[in-house]
């Protein structure tokens, strides 16, 4: 699972709209309580950056092989007390939910926080799921060429590239 920065206002305003509507927290300021959250998914954003270029530069320092690439990345995230993947969703309903109770735009907040999480982990999964669409769209879209050779991995960057580029995810 990946977040997007072009997917961030759009992920930001759906989770004030569903928390919204169910009655879970009053709204002061709409667009000023989205920028809260949008600050919380773009630091996200930065702090993955800034351990993926650490790994990246350990890995050449060490001279390692990139295969012990995701192994060292995690190591660092978990060193920084970040988190990737699936607990880095948990991550973000955290830090997210924290950013709801201090936030002056949010007037007040009705909901437990596991109420919250809850409510918020399906949006943020819908916008963090970009990845897994894409595979899928491309895969269908080059299902005539063999998996495993060379025109199928030329082949399967050139539309990928092509349908992030379309879909603002670059």
């Amino acid at each position: 699972m990946k977040l997007y920065a072009a997917k961030v206002p759009a992920c930001a305003a759906d989770i004030v709209k569903v928390l919204r509507e169910a009655g879970d927290i009053e709204i002061g300021e709409m667009a000023e309580a989205c920028k809260d959250l949008e600050a919380v998914l773009k630091e996200y954003l930065r702090l993955d950056r800034e351990i993926t270029d650490k790994a990246k530069d350990l890995l050449e320092q060490k001279g390692l092989p990139h295969g012990q690439f995701g192994q060292l990345k995690r190591a660092l995230a978990e060193k920084s007390g970040f988190a990737l993947g699936e607990e880095g969703v948990s991550w973000l309903l955290n830090q997210l939910t924290e950013t709801l109770m201090h936030s002056q735009f949010v007037d007040e907040v009705f909901a437990e926080d596991g109420t919250l999480r809850k409510r918020m982990r399906p949006v943020l999964q819908k916008h963090m799921s970009l990845d897994e669409e894409l595979d899928a769209e491309v895969r269908r879209r080059i299902k005539n060429l063999q998996e495993g050779t060379t025109q199928w991995d030329v082949e399967y960057q050139r539309v990928l590239e092509q349908l992030r580029k379309n879909r603002g995810a670059e």
